[in-house]
């Protein structure tokens, strides 16, 4: 049996950040991975330059039964800490859209980076856990590398979303086995699917994209809005999906900002001979323009067109509203929303509350940020508050 001050599974993004400041500490730290490499999703995020924060992160940009529970470790730990962390190894980034920030190069820098800060910390990778128990004073962690005895207990191995990056549910089986519940968790920033007609519908629009603002219920986004040959994608639809259940029905405005109706209108009175079809084809995709006007039955020229047909023609475009049959699942999900419900945890050492030395961070926890370098940096702050006291 070797013996730790502390022992972290998986080596992702919050588990090398709470190593390394644990082992700062003094601490004798053992960070156990069961994937061949560390910081698979690292190593595969921003199109292989890492999305690895975003300069506007707040609170707000994150999802959670226990919305309060991020706010702590993000302002003890904030993007501007991680920026300089990233300068200081001499990372050349660049921002893109909405604040989001990424390496010139490649993600490995940020691998790079963190397992040189977790220097000090004993790594092992391809590890194969058979169980973990709770005795007297101590974790023991069972492996076919060994048994391992540690003080302390960190669970950062995320959800299951993109299975072949080697994710999985032991998170949420670990905080089951010691009591504590778990938010169900579902697929967030994921691609949504529809049924045979409503795909029937969309035929031939797949590859088109424009920028749509999403609606469901309080909450909307306005991005890039892309079909497919199974529904609807790009970053809008991810953004919304986070928020979806089944049977929930979002609404879509195809042209942000124009009021389609008067913009008909007005084209009626001094371009009367012209097609509506042409008129729509100046604002949004051909393609999806010939569509919209089958979906309303309005084709023809504007001056032998009702208003009635023009106002069903806009309202097609500006409050689409669809229903969702489902997602694309856990295989193409960037973040699982839900689970370790985080009112058995402390916001301020991300500890359970009934069970002294046991720690979840990262993902695994029910704390979901948007798309665009908000999820690493929940898994920046809550592995370094977690760092600080385990």
């Amino acid at each position: 049996m070797q013996n730790f001050d502390v022992i972290i599974i998986g080596a992702g993004a919050a588990g090398l950040m709470c190593a390394a400041e644990a082992c700062k500490r003094g601490r004798r730290v053992l960070l156990l991975e069961g994937a061949s490499k560390v910081a698979q999703k690292i190593r595969i995020s921003g199109g292989g330059r890492a999305n690895f924060t975003n300069l506007h992160a707040t609170p707000a940009d994150y999802l959670s039964d226990n919305p309060r529970f991020c706010v702590s470790a993000l302002a003890r730990y904030t993007q501007h800490d991680f920026i300089r962390l990233v300068e200081r190894h001499g990372i050349a980034y660049h921002e893109r859209d909405h604040g989001q920030l990424f390496c010139d190069g490649s993600a490995q820098q940020i691998i790079d980076l963190l397992v040189a800060e977790a220097d000090g910390v004993t790594i092992q990778t391809a590890v194969i856990i058979s169980r973990v128990a709770k005795d007297v004073g101590h974790f023991t962690v069972e492996t076919d590398r060994g048994n391992f005895a540690g003080d302390a207990l960190v669970i950062a191995t995320g959800g299951p979303s993109i299975p072949k990056m080697g994710s999985s549910r032991f998170a949420y089986n670990i905080a089951r086995q010691f009591g504590l519940n778990v938010i169900e968790p579902r697929p967030g920033l994921v691609p949504l699917t529809f049924d045979a007609a409503i795909l029937a519908k969309m035929e031939g629009l797949a590859g088109v994209s424009l920028d749509a603002t999403v609606t469901l219920g309080k909450v909307h986004f306005t991005e890039a809005l892309l079909f497919t040959h199974r529904g609807l994608s790009g970053p809008v639809i991810l953004q919304i999906s986070s928020y979806w259940h089944s049977g929930d029905t979002i609404t879509i405005d195809l042209l942000p900002g124009t009021d389609l109706f008067r913009h008909l209108k007005d084209a009626k009175a001094t371009q009367s001979k012209m097609e509506t079809q042409t008129v729509l084809a100046r604002l949004v995709p051909k393609r999806l323009a010939q569509k919209i006007v089958e979906w309303a039955d309005c084709g023809g020229r504007l001056a032998e067109t009702s208003d009635k047909s023009l106002r069903r023609l806009a309202e097609q475009v500006n409050a689409w509203r669809i229903t969702p049959s489902g997602s694309e699942g856990n295989r193409t999900a960037e973040v699982t929303v839900g689970g370790v419900d985080t009112r058995a945890l402390s916001s301020k050492t991300m500890e359970a509350a009934t069970v002294p030395g046991l720690y979840f961070i990262g993902e695994a926890v029910d704390v979901t940020g948007h798309l665009g370098g908000f999820n690493f940096q929940w898994a920046w702050a809550s592995g370094y508050a977690c760092g600080q006291f385990v």
